[in-house]
């Protein structure tokens, strides 16, 4: 079955990216994206992972961004769940734009970061395997439920660096103060509509998720340290959700945008975004859509 996608929606993404790209658009969308997944490099490598990979006949390719990102072409998410890999948590599902923002904060050892919306814990695990397990992670999450799936992840994951807190990162007494703070906030998910599915996105919805995103922007500049960075991202193609929350805290804020810049990017499936050195991607049969930002803090 094939949903339509809301007229108001449609109008939303015409104004903002032209009826030529919105078809584009609306055509990523309708196609199935390829199993994908990440080697978690606290537990293994990407060349052991490979050679399982051969041995079980499934047909893989790799990104020019990342030594741990793999993409699989003859299987499907459960027939990964059957492999001891996976199980033992040396690899992670994860979609590849997902594992933009941790690659673009670029965690740092014996920092103490911050990921304010963490659950289920692909980011979380992800910053504490490139920074060798030597950061200080505080992953926070508001809802109990999704905080025991988050903290099994990052056992699983073998994230020692990482303590979990329940709580709204909103609320995070200014006292505090990090090196590196990762806000993957929560928003409409507009970059990943699935066609096949039923859509749920309305204005109201819009509106008050990115209220929810500025407040949470505005946290994060206030308990970042002054010279420190961080990065913003959503899987939303809005500018209701990105640039224009973006636009907010550079206008009210004493902070600046650090542009995006890293090998393999001219592989990536961009779109126009409104700020120069943001990093916007169109949904296809690889990516989700999804918007990326790294903020710094000026002293």
């Amino acid at each position: 079955m094939k949903f339509e996608m809301p007229a108001f929606l449609v109008e939303i993404l015409n104004s903002q990216y032209g009826e030529e790209r919105v078809k584009e658009i609306i055509q990523g969308f309708s196609v199935d994206r390829k199993v994908t997944f990440r080697v978690n490099t606290l537990k293994t490598s990407s060349y052991e992972v490979e050679e399982i990979l051969k041995k079980s006949k499934i047909e893989y390719e790799k990104v020019g961004w990342s030594e741990e990102a793999f993409i699989l072409n003859n299987v499907k998410e459960k027939d990964i769940e059957e492999l001891d890999i996976y199980k033992n948590g040396e690899i992670y599902l994860q979609s590849l734009s997902s594992m933009l923002p941790p690659i673009i904060l670029n965690p740092k050892e014996n920092a103490d970061i911050l990921d304010m919306a963490s659950a289920p814990g692909g980011k979380t695990t992800q910053m504490a395997a490139i920074s060798n397990n030597k950061a200080h992670i505080t992953a926070c999450e508001i809802n109990s439920i999704r905080a025991e799936r988050l903290k099994y992840n990052i056992e699983k994951q073998g994230a020692s660096c990482v303590y979990v807190m329940q709580k709204d990162s909103r609320t995070i007494d200014d006292f505090f103060s990090f090196d590196q703070i990762l806000l993957d906030s929560p928003c409409t998910g507009s970059g990943t509509i699935n066609i096949k599915k039923e859509i749920n996105i309305n204005k109201n919805f819009i509106d008050k998720i990115s209220k929810t995103q500025f407040n949470l922007l505005k946290k994060a500049i206030k308990i970042l340290k002054p010279g420190a960075e961080m990065v913003y991202s959503t899987c939303s193609i809005l500018y209701e959700e990105n640039e224009k929350n973006i636009e907010k805290i550079l206008k009210d804020y004493n902070v600046q945008i650090v542009p995006i810049e890293f090998q393999g990017i001219e592989e990536l499936p961009i779109l126009p975004t409104k700020i120069k050195g943001t990093l916007l991607l169109a949904p296809n049969e690889l990516y989700e859509g999804f918007f990326v930002a790294k903020i710094k803090k000026v002293k």
